[in-house]
């Protein structure tokens, strides 16, 4: 009917301080001609006592308060752990972005970092700091062994584009999964047999109660001397005091951290001057405003014609 389609105010709700708020408006009121999506704070009090559904970037809880009739929210983050955190014991359906354009960037992240670490390229840094001249003995991409720690839609596209690059990859997951050319290993009396043949380990799992503090020296301890960590995931997925022994005893070569548990890291922090750590600053998978924004836009289209919500978050789980 087109009573479902007359133009419906949605407002996006943002952390405080958050600077993307009107390029996503605008990029989402693209994606949606047939909805006005307006900021939170330009919302009247009869459009917030009639809202029923709402994007959100990790909002203050106290604004979704205000929406008395709300049911539902959609993320424009595929992460949604600090949502889940922040609303606590809550009757809302939570939906988070699933985007195949993050896939394709977190795996081009994947394999970025991955060569890294496999050509050696800290090693050679160092060096050139000390002026030596030291080529090091090649290793072919198909005698390293790269691990995924998660094998979601982010886990099976690095995983094609690490086997496309020659890499012998394996992958773990809570539950079984089959991936033609990935050796797949799943529950916990699995994961020791994977940590022992790994080179790099590099960690896309979200974060849960299940997963924090997952990687911990008991874990570390099971990789061979001289393998690599990358965290693509969460930050207290990592035990940093466990990682930081790990490393002085050089037992881990390398790790390269994208995410922490206070970001921006603090520049007191000891990872930014640890010769065997490569800093990024969250930037692994950026998500895409215009593809998100479709991928938001469709949900709530199909929602106006069913009345039905896309998958929503398992709140026990955290995804």
């Amino acid at each position: 009917m087109k009573s479902n389609l007359v133009p419906n105010i949605i407002p996006f709700l943002v952390a405080p301080g958050y600077a993307h708020t009107q390029a996503w408006v605008q990029a989402l009121q693209t994606a949606m001609p047939e909805e006005q999506l307006v900021a939170f704070g330009d919302m009247s009090d009869a459009a917030k006592a009639a809202c029923k559904v709402a994007i959100v970037a990790n909002p203050n809880p106290a604004e979704l308060q205000q929406l008395p009739q709300l049911q539902w929210v959609h993320s424009v983050w595929a992460g949604v752990e600090r949502l889940v955190a922040d609303l606590g014991k809550t009757d809302l359906e939570i939906v988070r972005l699933v985007d195949p354009q993050l896939a394709s960037t977190m795996a081009e992240a994947v394999l970025t970092w991955v060569l890294y670490l496999h050509r050696e390229i800290p090693v050679y840094a160092r060096q050139q700091v000390q002026k030596k001249w030291q080529p090091r003995e090649y290793v072919a991409a198909s005698q390293r062994t790269v691990s995924l720690l998660g094998l979601g839609a982010l886990g099976e596209a690095a995983a094609q584009s690490l086997l496309q690059a020659g890499f012998t990859v394996c992958g773990w997951s809570r539950s079984p999964k089959l991936i033609a050319g990935v050796e797949c290993f799943n529950g916990e009396n699995e994961l020791p047999a994977m940590l022992a043949k790994t080179d790099i380990l590099v960690c896309l799992l979200p974060l849960t109660p299940d997963t924090r503090g997952l990687i911990n020296a008991r874990i570390l301890a099971l990789l061979p001397q001289g393998a690599s960590l990358i965290n693509f995931a969460r930050g207290a997925i990592v035990n940093d005091d466990d990682l930081r022994a790990a490393l002085e005893s050089e037992h881990i070569s390398h790790t390269v951290l994208d995410v922490f548990d206070i970001e921006p890291l603090p520049v007191s922090e000891w990872q930014w001057q640890h010769p065997h750590v490569s800093v990024l600053p969250h930037c692994a998978a950026p998500t895409d405003r215009k593809t998100a924004s479709a991928i938001v836009a469709e949900n709530i289209r199909l929602y106006r014609l069913s009345g039905e919500l896309p998958q929503t978050v398992d709140i026990t789980r955290g995804y």
